[in-house]
């Protein structure tokens, strides 16, 4: 039997991180997107509330929340300020491989690590390689019991306030994807990373470049055996392309409720605007399709967490979610009008937040690709 209906938890927990949101994130939004400033108090505030790593199991002194806790999780601080939500959110993404391929001694060591606070990085994406994740660089080089890593990886966010970082590398540069491993990698082993680089949106969650020059990685930091890196990463997508979709539908969320409320109070022809058909329509079409984002994520999630394959369903989720907020978005500055074009107002912030969706944790094209290749199998 279907039940589409939350838990007493689940609506726990939603109120819980609607009300940091509210609260703790919404008011600040401005100025971090205004000044780039890493939301440090706003991240110490998380911790205390059980609202950082958040996928660390218990037993490690985690939340221990599933995929579909993680979802409810992210559309509502996405809701507040999809920036700063991704800086929050980071550390599960790096949390993923360690739970995936870590051994119990490495679970042991740094998922408590990171659930006391420590944050942490996932590397994969590179100058020159980025959807082709198996045609990446960087190179780990054994050298007895340790690996020399060298390479330069691009757009990693949370990068610049890491203390860790699962790093994917090739362990034998002839290969493509039998080639990669995944290793844990501490910064003070030398790893050096760049100034923030400046984005269109989403300013308060810092991305830069991480170098790895000889960088000495204990054999026993690889997590799984050698090549099965890349097997890795692709499950790592299947538990963080969910959360990514719903907070895609908190963004979208926050522009209709904006939409809306203005086109309510603004008046043209002597009526509301949302009086208008051109308008209303719209709006209209903002709240089926953020229903029907916000289910495809569940539903992925879901299954996810319930031992089903959930690749198509989060390729499912993840393309039409990013495809809905970048229209949301932009209808809502739309409904604005003039003012929507406007930094007065909030839309226009909304919308330079949204593009990210179609481009990170696999393109609006990537995500095509995958749905395609499982319908020719």
């Amino acid at each position: 039997m279907l039940n589409f209906v939350l838990s007493s938890e689940q609506k726990m927990l939603r109120d819980l991180a609607h009300d940091f949101a509210e609260n703790e994130i919404k008011p600040v939004a401005e100025h971090y997107d205004q000044t780039h400033e890493y939301p440090w108090p706003v991240i110490k505030k998380a911790l205390e509330n059980g609202l950082l790593s958040v996928n660390v199991p218990e037993q490690y002194g985690g939340p221990g929340m599933g995929v579909l806790e993680e979802c409810i999780l992210n559309e509502e601080l996405a809701w507040g300020c999809s920036g700063i939500q991704t800086a929050l959110m980071l550390n599960s993404l790096a949390v993923l491989p360690i739970k995936i391929a870590g051994s119990e001694a490495q679970k042991q060591k740094y998922l408590t690590q990171i659930a006391a606070g420590r944050m942490a990085a996932y590397c994969v994406t590179e100058p020159g390689a980025g959807s082709d994740v198996a045609g990446l660089a960087t190179y780990a080089e054994r050298k007895g019991d340790t690996y020399l890593l060298n390479g330069v990886k691009t757009w990693i966010t949370n990068g610049p306030v890491a203390d860790l970082f699962v790093v994917f590398a090739k362990t034998d540069r002839q290969e493509r994807y039998r080639g990669i491993s995944a290793f844990i990698v501490e910064r003070e082993w030398g790893v050096k990373t760049g100034q923030p680089l400046p984005k269109m949106g989403q300013h308060a969650s810092w991305t830069c470049e991480v170098f790895f020059e000889n960088v000495e990685v204990p054999a026993e930091n690889r997590l799984g055996p050698e090549g099965t890196g890349f097997l890795t990463a692709m499950k790592v997508f299947d538990g963080s392309r969910p959360p990514v979709a719903a907070a895609a539908v908190g963004v979208a969320r926050r522009a209709f409720e904006e939409a809306t409320t203005y086109a309510r109070t603004r008046t043209a022809y002597g009526q509301p605007i949302i009086a208008l058909q051109g308008v209303s329509f719209m709006l209209a079409d903002m709240a089926m399709n953020i229903e029907a984002g916000r289910l495809l994520a569940r539903q992925s999630a879901w299954l996810l967490d319930n031992g089903y394959d959930n690749t198509m369903p989060a390729a499912y989720a993840k393309a039409f979610c990013a495809d809905m907020v970048m229209k949301a978005t932009t209808d809502a500055v739309q409904v604005f009008g003039g003012y929507g074009y406007s930094r007065e107002y909030p839309v226009e912030k909304l919308m330079r937040d949204a593009k990210i969706y179609q481009i990170y944790e696999g393109t609006s094209q990537v995500m095509r690709h995958i749905i395609a290749r499982e319908l020719a199998r």
